[in-house]
């Protein structure tokens, strides 16, 4: 079977799909990530269901945090992967399961997967926003991901906003995009209208069933996002943008109108559409990575194929890889590109 691994590391969740060569998902395990009991736990779990789908060649995976994309390390984590900055990934999983690895942020990967085989089949140029319990952006440039000079080419959930002035962030601050359209945000909005403290997703349903305060609060969120992607397209000229999470799509019809507002004419073309592929975008995106880029190779002496509990390995926490946060240098955990998998909470 002509098929490449593609694996979604996620704060919740971790998935594997076997893909085919037109991009069709041909087989598919998950499992619930094993965030609280460290890298280590979350790795091997990753290992499981690879060797459970089998295949062969380079294995890609698609992970939460900012990744350096030469060498598989997470450069930065937030706290919904405990002890993830620092962790080599491509090598520690290389070893693991005996087979080539490229790694790459999840929102990157599900950029990719959706230009090559989802909703922007077809297009080279292509912008990714995700709108879950976050706000994450991936940016493909003639069919590759473009990572910008750190990795985080294609992020906007710091994009200033005056919708969000006194809404919070991710990072902590208030005025930006994040904090206004997210799950999150559109929780914390309805809470400062209603006082009534729900989910994003709850407030979601009540705006489809008509509250008056909801309705409010995801037009004011759809109006900043839709304003925001018409300056994106401004600056980067995609010839799509995707937007995908739950919250992304309870966000669309209003962006939409806003978008279309904004966009300068010579853009009339670039389309807001929802993503395609579901849950198994980073997969698949994470796969197309593995075809097309060269893989981090197993180690000469790959030791154990898989650490026991007792041997933290290499992908224990403090076990910082020699990425470009410099040679002693300590990863720290910020708040980064969110996982698309995550529904508006």
């Amino acid at each position: 079977m002509n098929a490449t691994l593609g694996i979604d590391i996620g704060g919740t969740k971790t998935l594997a799909a076997l893909v085919g060569p037109d991009g069709a998902v041909l087989d598919q395990a998950r499992a619930d990530t094993p965030a609280a009991r460290g890298p280590d736990a979350v790795l091997r779990t990753a290992a499981d269901l690879a060797r459970r789908l089998g295949g062969a060649g380079p294995v890609g995976v698609g992970a939460a945090g900012l990744i350096d994309p030469a060498t598989g390390v997470v450069r930065y984590a937030t706290d919904s992967l405990p002890g993830w900055a620092g962790t080599p990934v491509a090598d520690a999983l290389a070893r693991r399961i005996g087979r080539p690895v490229v790694v790459d942020n999840d929102v990157n990967a599900a950029a990719l997967g959706e230009s090559w085989a989802g909703a922007a089949s077809g297009h080279a140029h292509v912008l990714l926003v995700a709108v879950g319990t976050g706000l994450g952006g991936g940016l493909v440039r003639g069919g590759a991901v473009d990572h910008g000079a750190r990795g985080g080419a294609g992020e906007t959930a710091h994009l200033p906003s005056p919708e969000a002035d006194e809404l919070t962030c991710g990072c902590g601050r208030t005025g930006h995009l994040e904090g206004v359209a997210s799950g999150t945000g559109l929780a914390r909005a309805y809470r400062l209208r209603t006082g009534a403290d729900v989910t994003g997703r709850e407030v979601a349903a009540r705006c489809a069933a008509g509250d008056a305060a909801a309705v409010e609060v995801l037009a004011t969120a759809g109006h900043a996002l839709g304003r925001a992607l018409a300056g994106l397209v401004a600056l980067l000229d995609p010839q799509t943008v995707v937007v995908a999470g739950g919250a992304g799509r309870a966000l669309l019809p209003y962006a939409r109108s806003a978008y279309a507002a904004e966009r300068l004419p010579v853009h009339a073309d670039v389309t807001l559409v929802p993503a395609a592929l579901g849950d198994a975008a980073v997969a698949v995106g994470a796969a197309r990575a593995a075809m097309t880029r060269r893989a981090m190779s197993p180690p000469s002496d790959p030791g154990p194929s898989d650490p026991g509990p007792s041997d933290p390995g290499p992908a224990g926490p403090g076990r910082a890889g020699p990425g470009p946060a410099g040679p002693g240098s300590r990863p720290r955990s910020v708040t980064f590109p969110r996982t698309t998998e995550t529904e508006p909470q």
